[in-house]
């Protein structure tokens, strides 16, 4: 017998009962008073009126309350963890997490700044908050961060998808690296793939990875073949077979981070940050001056304006929610020429090479079949630093073409020595422990600054040679604070 209907009968029988019962009150009422000498009908049916209200099941769930923290509800969002059971591919993956917890930790740091924007939009559109996950898989949560097939932003759009989806891209602005604009591309992208393989989001997110022509086409072969056409039973590259579940494995490891070695810091479930309409062009370094902002922090969540002044882009600033009231305070007092550097303007990404610091140059002449990547690998640089120091648009290479390339302090501990000396300046700081930390992917100062608990303006004080764009492997001082 269903529950239902066991309820329907409890709850006529209880009915009856008390029809029953109020009955007998009444009559025994009666039989032993002499002053009432018959039973007072009105008031029976209003017994049996309260023994037929609805019962309250004790089983009822109150609501949950709104999560405090954003890794909890993005946990409470999730979607995709139904029906997984056992699977040697997720696991694999879960354990690369396990054994590098440092990753996942990072990451989470840098999209601190993001993560609540992120899953707000999820929410608004009733996508898998697993989601929230994917810049984590596609750029540990740095929007700086390029892939070598010029993909770009948190999202890793490569040019043409971005432009597809109105990533407006230019000298001076790349709207693949723009916060909000490039999280609706995003959106609109992988709703437009969930509809098109009727629903499924693991086939979405495997295209999002592949491309849809690349998915389709190992849908198309496997029914030819009479074979399963779900995610698991496609014939995919293999950076696609290892996507989707590297993020089902990296969404278990937040749904339980203890168990896998991994501190996730806590991440106020409020916005971080908030639109201020601008109507003329100004540069960001005066903007951080005037709202008494961090220039790195500015950087951060503004990384689509290219050379740090809001050309070709947007009319609009992203900033740090508690200082919002105060920019657009100061921008209704302030003349424009005020918000105009004088000083030349860098570039947000410029790398650290450009400081010259013990800074070597060489010569190396290409020989038959070298490509940038090998002479990138075999010299340990970036391919983008090769083009940048030769002036190259493209990737082609003649035998006999000489390239320089310069030292960037990757294989050597000069440049670290001349660091530690630049320090030794004050008695008080001379006595502080102090530390070395090698710069990971996706780090900036005040991210840096922020992990080891110390002022942006102290890190740049003890490292006066570096400049505001980090590269992996740089070599800071770290004075730990008193």
């Amino acid at each position: 017998m269903s529950s239902p209907i066991r309820k329907a009968i409890n709850s006529d029988a209880l009915t009856r009962l008390a029809q029953a019962i109020a009955v007998a009150v009444s009559a025994t009422l009666a039989g032993c008073s002499s002053h009432v000498p018959q039973t007072d009908a009105a008031h029976t049916p209003n017994i049996a009126a309260r023994a037929k209200q609805k019962p309250v099941w004790l089983s009822e769930k109150p609501s949950p309350q709104a999560a405090q923290d954003v890794w909890e509800r993005m946990r409470q969002g999730f979607q995709l963890q139904e029906g997984l059971g056992v699977n040697p591919r997720i696991e694999q993956q879960r354990l690369w997490f396990a054994s590098n917890p440092s990753f996942l930790e990072n990451a989470g740091s840098r999209g601190s700044l993001y993560i609540h924007y992120i899953i707000e939009r999820l929410e608004e559109r009733n996508m898998p908050l697993e989601l929230a996950l994917l810049p984590v898989i596609e750029s540990a949560y740095n929007p700086m961060a390029y892939s070598r097939a010029d993909a770009v932003g948190l999202w890793q759009f490569i040019p043409s998808t971005g432009r597809y989806y109105n990533l407006r891209q230019t000298r001076s602005y790349d709207g693949r690296r723009d916060i909000t604009a490039s999280t609706t591309a995003a959106m609109d992208y992988l709703t437009r793939l969930h509809d098109m393989f009727n629903g499924d989001w693991l086939l979405a997110l495997a295209a999002y990875n592949a491309g849809e022509g690349t998915v389709s086409r190992a849908i198309e072969r496997n029914e030819r073949l009479g074979l399963p056409t779900d995610y698991w039973n496609l014939p995919l590259p293999a950076e696609t077979q290892a996507y989707v579940p590297k993020l089902l494995a990296l969404s278990q490891v937040v749904l339980a981070p203890e168990a896998y070695g991994v501190n996730l810091n806590p991440i106020a479930n409020e916005p971080y940050f908030q639109v201020v309409e601008i109507n003329q062009r100004m540069d960001l370094s005066k903007v951080a001056e005037v709202a008494n902002i961090d220039e790195d922090e500015l950087f951060q969540l503004n990384p689509a304006f290219k050379q740090r002044t809001t050309l070709d882009g947007p009319q609009h600033l992203l900033v740090p929610t508690s200082k919002a009231q105060l920019l657009t305070t100061s921008l209704q007092t302030m003349r424009p020429e005020e918000l105009i550097s004088k000083k030349p303007r860098k570039p947000v990404f410029e790398g650290a090479d450009d400081i010259r610091v013990a800074s070597v140059k060489r010569n190396y002449r290409v020989k038959r079949g070298d490509n940038l990547g090998s002479i990138a690998k075999a010299n340990n640089v970036d391919i983008k630093d090769l083009q940048r120091w030769n002036k190259l648009s493209g990737k082609n290479l003649k035998p006999g073409q000489t390239l320089v390339i310069q030292d960037t302090g990757k294989r050597g501990s000069g440049r670290i020595n001349t660091v530690v000396a630049a320090n030794a300046r004050t008695k008080s700081e001379t006595r502080k422990p102090q530390t070395q930390y090698k710069v990971q992917q996706g780090d900036s100062l005040y991210i840096v600054a922020k992990r080891f608990n110390v002022e942006m303006q102290h890190l740049k004080r003890w490292n006066p040679r570096v400049g505001q764009a980090l590269k992996p492997g740089q070599m800071l001082i770290v004075a730990n604070p008193h």
